[in-house]
């Protein structure tokens, strides 16, 4: 049987899924995707995540507050996020982060708030021993000085487009380094040749659907199904199997976010 793959970072609940969320599942179950963790981008979008997650099996819910979506974040948000986890199952923390790359977020009062609300998430999943899902965009410096504040975080960086110094300095902070559609496009050429030297026990395969599409589908909707051109591209790269690659990285996301997948898995 093919070795299973684990999707690190997937926005299954989103509306571009509403018409044909049970057909995207089930062919990612057909590529071996038995495993798909779905972060949260908005409070009043976790309700509509955990009705989809008790629905899927395939299906791990993060609850967390985006930084992409500070206009729709109140501040009682993060008590709530606080009673939500005391209550339902949650693989991580997140998608939190901070985002520096649009314009209306640079000013100085802008990246405070921002900075309010990711330390507190990060105060938040160290009370409750979950690893994190962070979203970072110009920010790296700052995420990384905010993790060094709590030693016994853990979790991932996803879509990952720094530097090789600051990959290591959050490998060695425990961090793992999500790698998706982006390294497959040859012009992303200080992306792949980042992905070729890093250690493969601290990647993670994600697609960050519908977002990200793999250069074999530029310009379509992305999906679960196709996170084995991202385990080939890296095995490639590499100049190792795919089955090296899948098993590690499975094995890394089922570390990081404490899942098994059972062998006979599959969604009705």
């Amino acid at each position: 049987m093919p070795a299973k793959l684990v999707d690190s970072h997937c926005h299954i609940d989103l509306k571009p899924f509403d018409n044909d969320r049970s057909a995207v599942l089930q062919r990612a179950n057909a590529a071996f995707v038995d495993d798909i963790i779905v972060p949260a981008i908005t409070a009043n979008h976790w309700e509509h995540l955990k009705r989809i997650a008790d629905k899927y099996s395939s299906v791990h819910p993060a609850y967390g507050l985006h930084p992409m979506f500070m206009s729709a974040h109140r501040v009682e948000h993060l008590d709530d996020l606080e009673r939500w986890l005391q209550s339902e199952n949650a693989v991580a923390l997140g998608e939190c982060g901070l985002d520096f790359f649009i314009q209306s977020e640079q000013s100085e009062a802008a990246k405070k708030a921002q900075l309010h609300l990711f330390s507190s998430q990060l105060s938040i999943a160290t009370q409750y021993k979950l690893p994190v899902i962070i979203h970072s965009r110009k920010s790296l410096d700052l995420v990384l000085k905010e993790i060094r504040q709590k030693p016994t975080l853990r979790g991932v960086v996803h879509s990952f487009s720094g530097s090789q110094q600051q990959a290591h300095q959050l490998i060695d902070q425990g961090f793992y380094l999500g790698f998706g559609g982006p390294i497959t496009y040859t012009r992303a050429t200080n992306l792949r040749r980042l992905v070729t030297s890093l250690p493969l026990d601290a990647l993670l395969l994600e697609t960050d659907a519908p977002d990200q599409p793999d250069a074999l589908h530029y310009g379509q909707r992305n999906e679960p199904a196709w996170l084995h051109t991202i385990a080939q591209t890296i095995a490639d790269l590499r100049h190792i199997t795919y089955e090296e690659v899948v098993t590690t990285t499975t094995q890394n996301a089922y570390a990081l976010f404490q899942i098994n997948a059972p062998q006979t898995k599959r969604n009705s």
